[in-house]
């Protein structure tokens, strides 16, 4: 079983490159906080883990998130190798994400003109968090 789930925040920006079929392909980095030692009280750390995601969640990555912000993903390991200019073999690690969710929207929320809001079931509206009764 290969399955990873993240909590994390971008690192950088996005970067999405095209393939010659337009399929979109994005990669980017999380920081994702941990604990140094054993204890509750220890250091707190960070792993910084690539991250590469394809197709309409690609696309939708580079439109809505950017560095600094909270997203979840979900997704599997996947490792390779390649030989470098000097001829040296580089071994890489990164997460393919299968699904990623935009936990913190910022400034770039989407707006209710590209269905957003009508994707909502009928009978839901959405919240502002002053509407909240807790």
């Amino acid at each position: 079983m290969n399955n990873v789930v993240l909590i994390g925040r971008l690192t950088r920006d996005p970067e999405v490159r095209y393939t010659d079929a337009q399929l979109a392909i994005a990669r980017f980095s999380i920081a994702v906080n941990r604990m140094a030692g054993r204890n509750q009280g220890s250091e707190q750390t960070a792993d910084f883990i690539n991250i590469v995601v394809f197709g309409k969640q690609a696309e939708n990555v580079e439109r809505y998130v950017s560095k600094g912000r909270l997203v979840g993903i979900q997704g599997r390991i996947q490792t390779g190798s390649y030989t470098n200019k000097d001829g040296n073999k580089v071994y890489t690690t990164e997460v393919v994400a299968e699904r990623v969710e935009f936990l913190e929207w910022g400034d770039r929320a989407p707006q209710s003109d590209n269905n957003f809001e009508s994707s909502m079931p009928e009978g839901f509206k959405s919240l502002d968090e002053d509407d909240l009764p807790f």
